[in-house]
């Protein structure tokens, strides 16, 4: 069974994102393969950082056995926006007055059109 975990390493995002799952914790998770998470991450599906040399995911981005609704399309935009994984990551984890919470709560949550809605306003 795979458990979240808090890897060692930027400390501004070890203070936002509460845990994280390795590539091989993701695809047990989601009942596939590392190569398909891999897929998946080059999709836009899910986001990675690198931390102490390895891919870590966001604990919270996949639910159950699929990443969260509205995941890809969000980090879609974000990335067209100019972000990059750690940005994208930040900005995910960084609480919203107007949600309320962070994004990442909100997609959790099913509350993906507001969020969506404020990547896209970043982009303008």
């Amino acid at each position: 069974m795979s458990t979240a975990l808090q890897p060692h390493g930027d400390s501004d995002l070890d203070a936002l994102v509460p845990a994280w799952l390795t590539l091989p914790d993701v695809a047990e998770r989601v009942g596939t393969t590392v190569p398909r998470v891999r897929q998946m991450l080059s999709e836009h599906a899910l986001v990675a950082v690198r931390r102490d040399g390895v891919l870590y995911v966001p604990a919270l981005l996949v639910d159950g056995d699929h990443p969260v609704k509205g995941l890809q399309g969000l980090l879609t935009v974000l990335t067209d926006g100019g972000y990059d994984e750690v940005e994208a990551v930040r900005w995910l984890f960084t609480a919203d007055d107007s949600l309320p919470g962070t994004p990442a709560q909100a997609l959790a949550e099913n509350r993906g059109g507001e969020v969506k809605r404020r990547a896209q306003a970043l982009a303008l």
